[in-house]
């Protein structure tokens, strides 16, 4: 049923598609099917896992920029998932680059993106997220309640373990300088902790001019130095992982440089990867990529390269660093290959694109 569906929205643009699905999914919540859908796409059986502290319903997640301003969380959490990333949001809203920006590779079952970090800017986001976390609409009969402090918030699902755990990507205004990005990082940061579980710090995006300079050891321990401090002024309750996100066009000494800054200030993981600006070995011609013009890479193409990464990452360092594997996930195989590499969870994006609304049940089937 979904690939004939698929088959009509692949005629459209695929940013439009985006909106035009998801409003048609909350339209769908709004009018009394919210409980429906949940029990449809839920995942049988015990998928609970736990890391980072934190008790995931699944392991499972939608990766960042698919929900960039926290608005459809009601609708993705209905679809099963056990996470989800929203961002990346910067301190400042803004547009991002010119449209279009989105484009599909069906022969490759891969997307080219140059979003740009569109977003709402973190204000507008944390106070939806806020209203999110202080809302009484569970999804199903029965709900939990969490306590994040001194604040209680309604988990909407079965039981208090199995809330939908949110994670915050985070990133810096295009027109901020390189060496003032830790600021925007901070300011992201303070903003969205009270509302998020955990935190990534996106610094691997190839659509913000300069960004992957911050890759480099000496600009990456200066953001995420400080934003360990502000973590470490609250009770260890309290305190949100940090984890970095990176890309998979890294060289072995630039990815031993992240590696070591890791394991030296104590990261609590890795998100890897990002998408890549690699376009070697498609099926898709050269004329037509060509067209789409400069852009991030995910989806199938990126499957291998993701999992020698994730793979480098267990086996460098002992499995001392938890890792989030991303890129190229689109069935339960490719999940258990990832986590069969080292990886704790995954994330699905383009994969959710091509397989539909049940990529996480039928995932969850096969772990």
């Amino acid at each position: 049923m979904y690939r004939l569906l698929r088959n009509i929205l692949f005629w459209f643009s695929p940013e439009w598609v985006h909106y035009f699905s998801m409003n048609g999914l909350r339209l769908l919540c709004s009018i009394g099917l919210k409980k429906l859908i949940a029990n449809i796409h839920k995942p049988k059986g015990n998928t609970q896992y736990s890391i980072f502290n934190i008790h995931f319903s699944n392991r499972i997640g939608l990766g960042a920029g698919f929900d960039k301003n926290a608005k459809y969380l009601r609708e993705l959490e209905s679809l099963g998932f056990g996470f989800v990333e929203i961002g990346t949001v910067t301190p400042l809203p803004q547009a991002g680059n010119e449209k279009p920006r989105l484009f599909r590779l069906p022969k490759d079952k891969a997307l080219i993106n140059r979003m740009g970090f569109n977003n709402d800017g973190v204000k507008v986001v944390a106070e939806r997220l806020k209203k999110w976390n202080n809302s009484s609409d569970p999804i199903a009969i029965g709900f939990g309640v969490r306590s994040r402090g001194s604040e209680a918030i309604d988990s909407r699902l079965m039981t208090k373990d199995s809330r939908l755990i949110i994670g915050g990507n985070i990133g810096k205004n295009k027109s901020t300088p390189n060496e003032e990005a830790w600021k925007d990082y901070e300011i992201c940061f303070k903003e969205l902790y009270p509302y998020v579980d955990y935190f990534v710090v996106n610094v691997s995006s190839p659509n913000t001019p300069g960004l992957r300079e911050l890759q480099e050891k000496d600009s990456l321990k200066k953001i995420l130095t400080k934003l360990q401090a502000i973590n470490q002024q609250q009770t260890t309750s309290n305190q949100k992982p940090i984890l970095l996100k990176i890309a998979p066009d890294l060289t072995t000494e630039q990815l031993d440089d992240v590696i070591d800054l890791a394991l030296e200030i104590k990261l609590d993981g890795l998100v890897a990867t990002n998408t890549t600006i690699s376009r070697s070995g498609l099926l898709t011609p050269d004329s037509r990529l060509n067209s789409f013009g400069a852009g991030g890479l995910s989806g199938l193409p990126l499957k291998q390269k993701s999992t020698e990464i994730v793979k480098y990452i267990s086996e460098r360092t002992k499995g001392q660093i938890p890792v989030i594997a991303s890129g190229g996930i689109f069935t339960g195989e490719d999940a258990k290959e990832k986590i069969a590499a080292g990886a704790s969870l995954v994330q699905v994006w383009t994969g959710f694109i091509y397989e539909g609304p049940g990529i996480v049940k039928q995932i969850c089937k096969s772990l």
